[in-house]
């Protein structure tokens, strides 16, 4: 669950959120097994809604055969966030920052 939920905020975070709000509701559900220690998971988590007050965040686990093992869902608060003076307005493919100041981290 852990994953589920650090996963669905960077999708947040991923809209140019500067803070990515509060847990609302989170849950991961594991549909078979995943495999054994050392085998490799793959991670894609999509960000399926998002409004004034609340972004909906879905996290699909899969083993290296490309079979679902197990998804998340995330429900974040973020009525406050959406207006913090850091956050950012990204390109479409989200690789610039067009408003807002940009970090450059890189």
């Amino acid at each position: 669950m852990s994953l589920t939920d650090t996963l669905g905020s960077l999708a947040v975070a991923s809209k140019g959120f500067w803070m990515t709000g509060v847990s609302t509701d989170i849950g991961t559900s594991f549909v078979k097994p995943a495999g054994r220690p050392g085998d490799i998971l793959y991670m894609k988590t999509s960000l399926v809604g998002l409004g004034k007050s609340l972004a909906y965040t879905r996290t699909e686990f899969t083993n290296a055969a490309g079979e679902l093992v197990a998804y998340g869902y995330h429900t974040k608060y973020v009525g406050k966030s959406s207006e913090h003076p850091k956050n950012v307005k990204l390109s479409e493919d989200g690789e610039k920052v067009i408003e807002g100041e940009d970090l450059n981290v890189d």
